[in-house]
């Protein structure tokens, strides 16, 4: 079976590129759009080993059809699959630089600095708060299946998700990606964020390529994921120093979720 391969294929890359050792990571794949059946990596295995023949299937469950042993983790690949039906497949990895940042007290790619990663990745690349494993850490990650299509797990790697084994893969690798820049900005003072005025257009784009949630639901995951710039201060008489924006009593401020609709319908009318 082609997706029988195409997992056995990413597990094994996972390990080549050093993105697990021991019995870390984990991948799973819907067997059918909509469907509610499953093939994964086995349990105690290390992701080199894993063929074709090795790979198993599961029930809507989680429970093993026919012979082998599931991962304990199942649990996150199906609350990913419960909430997002255009996802196919969902990898789990322990890649250094990201992983760093998910064992760490600040998250320098939660905010894109680089345009690309918006398109693919959406508006933000959150960090999870650890949660012990089990149900507490299905209800961390549950909120985030829809918003997002990567999370950075608290002390515990990446996942990312994707309509297929090779788009699942190609996220999680950019999530990594992203964490090496960072890592190597901190001694430049950081990544300094793309402004939003910049994000908006870039989230028309993700939008009308149908990428993730983004088509039905860019306005809504702008505003809750995207921080907008500080509240102008109202003020009458700004001392003639200041640097502070002002705006008068009657507002006039645009929020980015305005902008991203703007810029949502005028890509979707060109289109």
């Amino acid at each position: 079976m082609k997706l029988r391969a195409q997992v056995a294929d990413v597990a094994r890359h996972l390990h080549q590129r050093g993105w697990c050792a021991n019995h870390d990571g984990n991948v799973t794949a819907r067997l059918e759009p909509g469907a509610s059946r499953y093939l994964a990596t086995p349990t105690a295995t290390s992701k080199r080993l894993v063929g074709d023949r090795d790979v198993i299937e599961l029930d809507a469950k989680g429970q093993v059809v026919g012979q082998g042993r599931v991962f304990g983790e199942i649990n996150l690949h199906l609350a990913v699959y419960e909430r997002r039906p255009d996802v196919g497949c969902v990898v789990h990895a322990h890649p250094p630089s990201a992983t760093a940042i998910s064992a760490s007290r600040t998250n320098p790619i939660e905010r894109p600095f680089i345009a690309e990663a918006v398109v693919s990745l959406g508006p933000s690349v959150p960090r999870i708060p650890y949660a012990q494993p089990g149900e507490p850490a299905r209800a961390a990650l549950a909120p985030w299946c829809e918003l997002v299509d990567a999370v950075l797990l608290g002390n515990h790697g990446v996942m990312a998700w994707g309509a297929d084994p090779e788009q699942a893969l190609l996220r999680l690798e950019l999530v990594e990606h992203l964490a090496r820049i960072a890592i190597a900005a901190t001694a430049l003072g950081g990544p300094e964020p793309l402004p939003d005025a910049a994000v908006a257009p870039l989230l028309a784009a993700r939008a009308k390529a149908n990428l993730g949630r983004a088509a039905d639901r860019a306005v809504e995951i702008a505003a809750r994921l995207t921080p907008t710039s500080p509240a102008p201060v109202v003020a009458c008489a700004p001392a003639p120093h200041s640097p502070v924006p002002t705006i008068g009593p009657g507002g006039g401020g645009r929020d980015l979720a305005a902008i991203v609709r703007e810029e949502i319908v005028a890509a979707l009318r060109k289109g």
